[in-house]
């Protein structure tokens, strides 16, 4: 993917774009999470936030709610990136 696919992502709701990764943030069910999408590697990395809102940890994929992952695959497609690089193994 091209950086073309970050500026997509940016037009997203919620998203931002920095050079050459979209970055997006939610809440729910008690957790924060940031998600990012990095066009070089085309890679989703999802981090959880702890309760300071300063620190985040990144974790697996199998610990997000599906519900959050549905919305990343869909905003990633509308975008124009397959969406299955959601569930890629890093």
């Amino acid at each position: 993917m091209t950086d073309d696919a970050v500026d997509a992502l940016a037009e997203r709701e919620g998203w931002t774009a920095e050079e050459f990764a979209a970055r997006v943030h939610y809440r729910g069910d008690g957790d924060r999470y940031s998600i990012e999408y990095y066009a070089p590697s085309d890679c989703v990395l999802y981090w959880k936030v702890k309760g300071d809102g300063e620190t985040a940890v990144p974790v697996g994929r199998d610990t997000v709610p599906d519900p959050l992952r549905a919305r990343i695959r869909e905003d990633l497609a509308a975008a124009g990136v397959d969406p299955d690089v959601e569930g890629r193994p890093l």
